[in-house]
């Protein structure tokens, strides 16, 4: 199979680095000049959890050839439209696009590829770009996990292939209920990507501050609302049933949940959002392709979400300049 890593930045030079270290050739593909010049003379070198160096094959979008049978797609959503009219002509008439972007991408992606060629990937870690070449795994090398599937029809052969693959790296789990995965991720990505950006820190720095780790527990259950309202059952996470332990009904079962939190977050302490990333380097951020698709669709089945809906003004605000990523932006909270 020809393989694809396009938007190879933190999470695809991880990922290539695993696959390249495992046998299997993809090439590492992104925009950005330098990180494919390091890439091309030093290799892709991983540090944080685990340290290692492989080389690695990278290229720049013009320098593509030919047609890929497996395209893992990573970067960010805002630029799906243009991205996915440009990777059609790249992608082999039987191959598949497989998504790991965040939110709910497939639709759109659907809409452009055709049926049957794109699949999704919910990821179980995180990293951070350090240096050009340089990525850093901010989770235990024991979570390292994938969840596979479609939000139509499975193509179970498709998808087996691509598990093979991925399974180099971590384990991969193929799911039925493939929206269901994708709400376990939006619910993670709305309430702790989304607070660790309001406050400017790692998803150990909200937790560890009781005020915030407060904001990030009714954020899970307002995705939980939205997505029972919706009749969407959301699929446990590293063998975790993130419902069953943080969905809550009474003050107990809440205090609970609450204490649970430094648990459940233990292997991903040094985890810093992706949104925060982008931010700090003067990027736009994927705020309304996660924390957006929330409100987005809470407004279709009335659920209020007031702590996801001061979450977006938050960051919306830290993107205009009209404040800081710190923790003092919690008292924008204190009235919900």
């Amino acid at each position: 199979m020809r393989i694809a890593i396009y938007g190879a930045g933190s999470l695809g030079t991880i990922l290539g680095a695993y696959l390249a270290r495992g046998g299997i050739e993809a090439d590492l593909i992104t925009r950005n000049e330098e990180h494919i010049a390091a890439l091309q003379a030093n290799g892709a070198k991983v540090v944080g959890k685990v340290t290692f160096t492989v080389p690695v094959k990278a290229l720049l979008p013009p320098q593509m050839e030919g047609t890929y049978d497996l395209i893992f797609l990573l970067t960010k959503q805002q630029e799906n439209p243009s991205v996915a009219q440009f990777l059609k002509h790249y992608l082999a008439p039987d191959g598949m696009l497989c998504t790991m972007q965040n939110g709910l991408p497939e639709p759109q992606l659907i809409e452009i590829l055709g049926k049957g060629r794109v699949s999704g990937c919910t990821i179980g870690w995180g990293a951070t770009r350090q240096d050009p070449g340089v990525s850093e795994l901010t989770s235990e090398p024991d979570s390292l996990t994938f969840s596979l599937g479609m939000i139509e029809d499975l193509d179970q052969e498709s998808l087996q292939r691509i598990a093979q693959i991925l399974s180099t790296m971590g384990t991969v789990e193929i799911e039925e209920n493939f929206l269901g995965a994708r709400w376990s991720k939006l619910l993670i990505n709305t309430a702790f990507s989304g607070m660790a950006t309001v406050v400017g820190g790692t998803f150990g720095d909200v937790v560890d501050n009781k005020g915030a780790r407060t904001l990030v527990q009714r954020v899970m259950k307002e995705c939980m609302d939205v997505a029972q309202a919706l009749n969407v059952t959301i699929e446990p996470v590293q063998g975790k049933d993130i419902v069953k332990l943080f969905n809550y009904s009474s003050p107990i079962k809440k205090w609970l949940s609450f204490h649970l939190i430094p648990l459940a977050m233990k292997k991903h302490r040094t985890l810093r959002p992706s949104m925060l990333q982008d931010i700090e380097k003067g990027k736009h951020c994927e705020v309304e392709a996660i924390n957006g698709v929330l409100s987005e669709q809470a407004k279709r089945v009335g659920i209020p979400t007031p702590v996801n809906d001061r979450i977006i003004a938050t960051i919306t605000g830290i993107e205009k300049g009209e404040l800081r990523p710190e923790i003092g932006n919690l008292n924008l909270f204190s009235k919900l």
